[in-house]
């Protein structure tokens, strides 16, 4: 459009009216979108010529002026149209755009709109470049297809909107849907509206001659108007193409079903870096990193790097202390400086003789002298009269049902309710006759009336709090009518159902017909009106609690008194009643006030104010009435419906009381309906906005004024000042100002002042804002039943700057803020329970929903249902909006509307949005009357249940109170006088040691263990017939054993097989691909025997050959295997075709299958010449994706299987269960090894088999009677997670596990508590002895650290501060402390191993209270990592290390893993105080954030408590920013309810920002074989975007 360039503001006032005008008109749906173009671009060419030469400035986008966008010119009561086209289209297009929601802006604010509009167009110069959150296209809870079709600019009208979706024959809405989802969130070109086929030539071309962007400059507008995205992501330009097809959605993340180890970057140890298979920032199939999800994380940073606008608080950080803000006082922050305030009085209640002495007096005397007059008249749906109660009639009944309550409810004798009784009042609105019955009968029978709501559900939002009011005003009987008892919920056996948290009560049927008629000689008692309770009004407090505020039976008639003086009412006058008269204005006015003048009142229901919104406005002018009692929201809805109105008037009105004239929203209600109506008579004197709180009844009205006097002042307020709590008027930024109205003056016979809100009630000066407090006789007395909170509200005196009280007398916390304005008049800004204290500045929640509101909402929000509440998040307030989004609203326009709602209140309330979310339409829960119920929509938010459809978290922009990142201290302090310092200190060193391995005496025994063969050889001669293994399958049998001989002979077979082929030399290496089983450990000693180095590599997994497959190849690849041992099954598919597709199988090396070797034996057995020849090559890849194949040596060999015999007392006699996998570290060891050194029968069970059969490891535990056994944590957590709910049936089955001794789980990692212990938990039922599970600890450099042996004691826990944790400290603390770790010990410390914390930066030795990295030394240490071109500095730098200081000589081995040492109590076999390691986690899954280490589980934990739907999750960094990425196990629909919980757990646990969170699928996590995340392989396939994610949200 080529007007953008005019600079509206600059033209002449009356193209500028005309401007207002078209606009209008296409917001009223009177014009259509091509007419509304053209004129405009009539009106705006004689201008556009002057401006052509010049830049374009950034203008504001008018992509839609809704109608709120500009002040709409007074239409006149004639129709306002200057459309050509013909009248009935245009009835069609009005009547259209109404029922799409024009009453969605319900509290429209002209004043507010125009402050909105310029702040945001202040933003568009700044451009924000939001990156919009993806979603999958199942996570569209509601949109249907054709929601997604394209925005189309061209055209407004719906007739042709519909015509333009199917005139591009080039696109099907599936790739409409996909491009809205994928391309939307790629690219701003593609996601720039491309209407028709028309615009994408212009767009192609466009982008061919423009380069990209810079980052936030405007982008070159298209032909077709850009859409709201275009505009967030100009600074994402990447694809010039525009994004055309749908673009692949790829294919899911490997499943998990199959376990797999996948290298990563597959950057192998030793490897040089540049000969790594791919460089570090493509991911793992070699994609390049340019995806959408890193450009997007690239704008995510782009939009964080812009200054954030308050500036950071002044931290400093002390280990032991909790985190110490010390605010700095903002200099310029304004202060109050007037007087302090004197106390306003109301003008003296006057004293009329013939006034009643008790309401119920004046009922008698109507219903005896003025039977006939009418008191009541009840509309039915349509707002046609139903019927009309006299007074007569209202007294005879009330009589009756007094009469009834007292005497008839229980048997003769009997009298179940007394005078002082409370009774529950349950009407439905449309029903205020039966109420009225109801409510005098009560008072006349002098018991207290309590209204409540109707139940409508056992799921009420908010019921159980409406059951502690019952409880605590001790209700155990309710009124209520025939029809509304039918139609409550009910029992399968017809008995009403026990609603939530109610106490039982009984119900009573108040029809006429159900009455009993008094008897001649009883009449009523009429006390003249006392201190006792009259009635009891519900009030809900800002946490949902809902309690009774008690009003005495004086305090009512003092009201009424108060209200017919203020509001001049006299005896026969007509009133028309909107309100809900339950409570309230409603019933103050409707039912009380009017009953003492015999006024007749008109009732609206709320159900005939939705059907018909002019009804209140057509019964006034019906029966000519003068008083009218209404809210904002009907003066709206009545603007709106006028058009269909020509015979009104209003001239009678003398009142127009305005409810909730205190909202901020009521002073442009009041005036935009004076607007439309004055032309129907009403006159703007009569308009009277009025202040009231339940606690302190009516606080303050605007008495009725007189025809011609000037109308009161409005106050202009400064936003700044009123968030300090001052009152400033506002000359400069008119965009942050609050116009307010007054609420009139103080009720006759009150006494006003204005405390501060929290702390001693101080009286406030006169320029600043307090609660209102008042004084009077017609106010509440208490809340019933609970006299705590009731002093606090409903006796305060006021106290002056001293502190010292100003008098006896009591005051009324109202719950209003405010100020008392020239001539006394009262002003109110908000309310207590709306109040919002964000760092230390105040905020009201209304004021916030007014300006969401006036940002466009038509398009997005439904019925302009919004809340604002703040949740506590890291030690202050956080602001969340949550809005109910329209069925038709598309992504883009909600997410544009989101996005400006952040820049409109950061700009006029200088406040940050933490979050911001959509619901479906009709989800929030409700109050009575259709609001939404805020405590209970918050409980929701709260507990991950709201189900939003569009989120957007903002938690860079507002958290501004965290911790100053830590500086690391330069390392400038020597290392010997760290030591010095630590001796000094009272510090141990921290090291500890196994016990000696000890000297074997017997030269025999050396010579027979020195070379595992030779132990196997010895074995097959001195025991040939002693079995060593046996493999059980799923079933639980025996499949096959080997003995020693049988092994000897099998290894034999293969030795020859290997030495028969030529190019197969000794020391080279060999590949054994086998599934677990014997034959692995044959092949394993048949190499051996053939002077061949082994290499186990687990199979690839047929069923997922192109994930597993090119593991395997890699590392034949880095291994440079001469050949491959393995089956026939596994040939077959080396070979397959469906190899052939993920690698070359051309190139494998020589394959031998070892199924039918002819039994040969070797010419000879091959003997190593020393001991520090390698003996086999272990490979596995890291949880960072590194595969690392270590070097071990024979001498290492035998140290290790003896240190292990000795741990775990092993020999020929004995046998162990092992559980494993047999690839590498101690899994293989175990597997393939120790047996053959110790004699120890190994019984195997795969743990694949499991997956089949899950009882197989414990039914094996218990049929063998094991007294050992190793396992994994998968394994371990397949029996929780599988088993644990089958405990009786395991029992009933026979299977007893009270013979496990030790069940040790080996692992690389810190011990996982939470599962050892349930696990333990669980199967205590069975048998399972709570000392038997403990862990073992390895790594790359030494196979086997620790190991929960025999001996030794049990392993022990401790608690750990995780803050100390994060700056390398070790602090101990109590179980249960805030902030604490469990860690267990990692099992002792196997003999022969030396283990010594070090710093990993200096290298020196560290105190006990540090965490370091371990090192060890043992005769069993790796010799150093396979390398091909053999870099020796990376070996040394790992395996051959030294000290710094301390004990230079000792040569030690760096394990990568992070942990500390502490001595404990217990004393180990020696008798010395037992020395325990602590594995924290590996140093290279740390992450260094804020300057703090961090361990991803610990973070990972917190994230997978924060809800009940997260299952596994996984965390790592993308430059400097968090992502968490998190699998969901519930509906899809619960996705986004996680991304606040997770957000927040982090900030408080953590004090971490997420940068990004992702909610995928179960099992898209990869864990490998181990069962550990790997989460650099999760990180590269994010960022190439594989992973299909459900939901990925950018925290801003």
């Amino acid at each position: 459009m080529a007007e953008r360039g005019v600079d509206v503001s600059a033209l002449p006032q009356e193209v500028r009216e005309q401007l207002a005008e078209l606009d209008l008109e296409l917001s009223e749906g009177d014009i259509t979108q091509k007419g509304y173009e053209k004129k405009r671009a009539k009106l705006l060419a004689p201008y556009l010529a002057q401006t052509q030469n010049l830049a374009p400035p950034p203008a504001y986008d008018e992509q839609s002026p809704g109608p709120s966008s500009a002040p709409a010119p007074e239409p006149g009561p004639g129709p306002s149209n200057s459309s050509s086209s013909s009248s009935s289209r245009q009835r069609r297009t009005r009547r259209r755009h109404r029922s799409s929601g024009t009453r969605d802006e319900r509290y429209r604010s002209d004043i507010h709109t125009e402050a909105v509009q310029a702040a945001l167009a202040k933003h568009k110069e700044e451009k924000m470049a939001l990156p919009m959150p993806t979603k999958r296209r199942s996570a569209y809870v509601q949109s249907p297809i054709d929601n997604c079709t394209p925005p189309d600019s061209s055209s407004s009208s719906d007739d042709e909107a519909v015509s333009s979706e199917s005139a591009g024959p080039q696109h099907s809405p599936d790739t409409w849907i996909n491009s809205s989802l994928h391309a939307s969130s790629t690219s701003s070109s593609a996601s720039s509206t491309l209407s028709h086929g028309e615009s994408r030539p212009a767009q192609a071309a466009q982008s061919q001659q423009a380069p990209p962007p810079p980052a936030f400059a405007q982008p070159p507008h298209s032909h077709s108007q850009p859409s709201a995205l275009a505009e967030a992501f100009a600074a994402t330009r990447i694809d010039p193409g525009g994004g055309v097809g749908p673009p692949d959605v790829p294919s899911q993340a490997q499943a998990r079903g199959s376990r797999v180890d996948l290298p990563t970057n597959a950057v192998v140890r030793g490897m040089s870096r540049g000969q790594s298979r791919s460089s570090m920032m493509e991911t793992a199939d070699g994609v390049p990193v340019s995806s959408r999800v890193s450009t997007k994380i690239q704008q995510l940073l782009n939009t964080l790097k812009r200054p954030k606008r308050p500036e950071l608080s002044e931290f400093f950080m002390d280990d032991q202390e909790e985190i110490v803000e010390v605010p700095r006082v903002d200099p310029n922050t304004p202060k109050p400086e007037g007087r302090q305030i004197i106390p306003v009085k109301g003008e003296p209640l006057g004293v009329v003789s013939n006034w009643p002495p008790a309401l119920q007096a004046a009922l008698a005397r109507w219903g005896a002298t003025q039977g006939k007059s009418p008191a009541l008249t009840a509309l039915d749906i349509t707002g046609k009269p139903l019927y009309t109660l006299t007074y007569g009639k209202l007294w005879s009944r009330s009589v009756k049902l007094a009469y009834t309550l007292l005497n008839k409810l229980g048997t003769k004798n009997e009298q179940i309710l007394k005078p002082g009784d409370r009774v529950a009042l349950v009407y439905p609105n449309s029903d205020p006759a039966m109420f009225w019955v109801a409510f005098y009968g009560c008072l006349l029978a002098e018991v207290i009336p309590v209204p409540i709501e109707v139940p409508l559900s056992r799921k009420d939002a908010g019921s159980s709090q409406v059951g502690f009011l019952l409880g605590s005003c001790g209700v155990g009987l309710a009124l209520t009518s025939e029809i509304c008892l039918k139609g409550l919920p009910k029992t399968p056996t017809g008995e009403i159902l026990q609603f939530k948290g109610w106490p039982r009560l009984k119900w009573v049927v108040t029809d006429s017909k159900y009455l009993t008629k008094p008897s001649k000689d009883w009449q009523p008692h009429i006390p003249t009106a006392n201190t006792d309770t009259a009635y009891i009004e519900y009030k809900a407090s800002k946490e949902g609690t809902v309690m009774g505020v008690a009003v005495s039976k004086v305090a009512l008639l003092t009201h009424c008194q108060a209200l017919t003086q203020a509001c001049n009412y006299c005896e026969g006058e007509t009133l028309v009643n909107v309100l809900d008269f339950k409570k309230d204005m409603g019933l103050w006015h409707g039912v009380l006030t009017s009953v003492m003048n015999r006024i007749h009142t008109i009732s609206v229901p709320y159900a005939v104010m939705k059907a018909c919104p002019l009804s209140w406005v057509q019964r006034v002018h019906i029966h000519k009435a003068r008083v009218a009692l209404v809210k904002c929201r009907d003066l709206h809805w009545a603007m709106m419906a006028h058009k269909d109105q020509r015979e009104t008037s209003l001239a009678s009105l003398r009142m127009l009381v305005v409810a909730d004239g205190a909202n901020p929203w009521s002073v442009s209600s009041c005036d935009a309906f004076l607007n439309v109506f004055q032309a129907y008579g009403l006159k703007p004197e009569v308009i009277c906005p009025c202040a009231t709180s339940p606690e302190a009844m009516t606080v303050a009205i605007r008495r009725p004024g007189v025809p011609g006097a000037p109308l009161p002042a409005r106050a202009v307020l400064s936003m700044t000042g009123l968030s300090h709590g001052v009152i400033r008027v506002n000359t400069e930024d008119k965009n942050s100002a609050l116009t307010v109205q007054d609420v009139g003056h103080v009720m006759p016979g009150a006494l006003m002042c204005i405390v501060k809100p929290d702390g001693p009630p101080m009286l406030c000066k006169t320029d600043e804002i307090g609660e209102i407090v008042v004084n009077s006789r017609a106010g509440g007395n208490m809340y019933y039943g609970l006299s705590g909170v009731t002093k606090n509200t409903f006796e305060v005196i006021p106290v002056n700057a001293s502190g010292a009280p100003i008098g006896e007398i009591p005051f009324v916390r109202s719950g209003l803020l405010g100020f008392v304005g020239p001539g006394s008049l009262i002003f109110v800004v908000g309310k207590n329970e709306g109040l919002l204290m964000v760092s230390g500045r105040r905020h009201n929640a209304d004021d916030l929903v007014a300006t969401a509101l006036a940002v466009e909402p038509v398009k997005t929000v439904y019925r302009g249902r919004i809340a604002v509440f703040s949740v506590t998040v890291f030690f202050d307030e956080r602001i969340v909006i949550v809005a109910e989004q329209r069925p038709d609203a598309s992504e883009e326009d909600s997410f544009q509307w989101m996005s400006r709602v952040l820049q409109a209140i950061d700009s006029i309330h200088q406040v940050g949005l933490y979050c911001l979310a959509l619901v479906p339409a009709n989800t929030l829960p409700k109050t009575p009357l259709g609001g939404i119920h805020i405590s209970d929509t918050k409980q929701l938010f709260l507990e991950g249940a709201l189900h939003p459809c569009n989120i957007l978290m903002c938690p860079h922009t507002c958290v501004t109170n965290m911790p100053k990142p830590r500086q690391k201290q330069p390392v400038g302090v020597g290392p010997a006088s760290i030591m010095v310092g630590n001796l000094v200190a009272g510090k141990r060193i921290a090291q500890a040691a196994g016990r000696d391995l000890g000297l074997i005496e017997d030269q025999d025994l050396v010579r027979k263990h020195q070379y595992l063969t030779e132990a196997l050889q010895w074995r097959a001669q001195t025991d040939p017939d002693h079995t060593l293994y046996v493999l059980l399958n799923a079933k639980g049998v025996a499949v096959c054993t080997a003995t020693c001989v049988q092994l000897h002979k099998r290894a034999e077979k293969i030795a020859a097989a290997l030495m028969e082929r030529s190019g197969i030399n000794i020391g080279e290496n060999v590949v054994l691909l086998y599934p677990p089983g014997i034959d692995l450990i044959a092949a394993f000693y048949g190499c051996l025997y053939a002077g061949c180095i082994p290499v186990t590599v687990r199979p690839p997994h047929p069923q997922n050959l192109s994930a597993t497959l090119p593991t395997v190849r890699m590392i034949i690849d880095v291994s440079k295997a001469a050949c491959i041992l393995t089956t026939q099954v596994l040939t077959r598919i080396l070979r397959s075709k469906e190899a052939a597709a993920s690698v070359n199988i051309k190139t494998w090396p020589i394959i031998i299958d070892t199924d039918d070797l002819p039994r040969k034996r070797p010419p000879t057995i091959y003997k190593p010449p020393n001991a520090e020849v390698i003996a086999y090559l272990d490979f596995s890849v890291s949880t960072t994706g590194m595969l690392t194949g270590v070097k071990i040596s024979h001498a290492a060999v035998s140290a290790l299987c003896r240190s292990i015999k000795l741990q775990c007392e092993l020999y020929s006699s004995r046998q162990i269960a092992i559980c494993l996998d047999p690839y590498c570290g101690l899994g293989f060891v175990l597997w393939c090894l120790a047996s053959v050194y110790s004699g120890h029968q190994s019984i195997l069970i795969p743990p694949m088999e499991l997956e089949s059969s899950l009882t197989l490891w414990l039914s094996t535990l218990s049929q063998y009677r094991i007294r050992d056994t190793f396992c994994s944590y998968s394994v371990m957590e397949l029996c929780t997670k599988g088993l644990g709910g089958q405990t009786e049936m395991l029992r009933a089955r026979g299977v007893n596990l009270s013979c496990v001794r030790s069940c040790v789980v080996i692992a690389e990692e810190r011990p996982r508590l939470a599962l050892t212990h349930s696990f333990s938990k669980l199967f205590k039922d069975i048998g399972l002895s709570t000392r038997a599970v403990s862990t073992a600890f390895g790594s790359r450099v030494n196979l086997a650290i620790c190991l929960q042996g025999t001996t030794g004691p049990d392993p022990s826990t401790v608690y750990v501060d995780m803050k100390s944790l994060r700056h390398d400290r070790v602090r101990l603390v109590e179980r249960g402390a805030p902030q604490s770790l469990s860690l267990m010990e990692s099992g002792t410390i196997l003999p022969g191993v030396r283990v010594i914390i070090v710093n990993p930066e200096t290298r020196g030795p560290l105190g006990d209270s540090h965490l370091g990295e371990i090192w060890v030394n043992s005769p069993h240490n790796a010799t150093g990592y396979y390398t091909i071109y053999g870099e020796e500095n990376l070996q040394a730098d790992h395996f051959n290390t030294k000290l710094s200081f301390g004990d230079p000589q000792t040569l030690w081995a760096k394990t990568g893993y992070l942990g500390f040492v502490k001595r404990t109590e217990l004393t180990d076999s020696s008798g010395d105080r037992h020395d325990a390691l602590f594995v924290v986690g590996s140093l290279d899954e740390t992450l260094e954030l804020r300057g703090l280490r961090y361990h991803p589980i610990d973070i990972e934990t917190s994230v997978s408590r924060a809800h009940r739907s997260i299952g596994e999750s996984a965390v790592f960094t993308w430059t400097n920013l968090l992502v968490v990425v998190a699998e969901l196990c519930g509906s899809e629909q619960d996705a986004l309810d996680l991304v606040p919980l997770v957000t927040n757990v982090v900030l408080e646990e953590h004090h971490l920002i997420v940068g990004v969170v992702v909610i995928v699928d179960p099992g898209v996590i990869p864990i490998n074989s181990r069962g550990e995340k790997q989460r650099m392989h999760l990180r590269d396939s994010f960022l190439a975007d594989q992973l299909d994610p459900i939901y990925v949200a950018y925290n801003m």
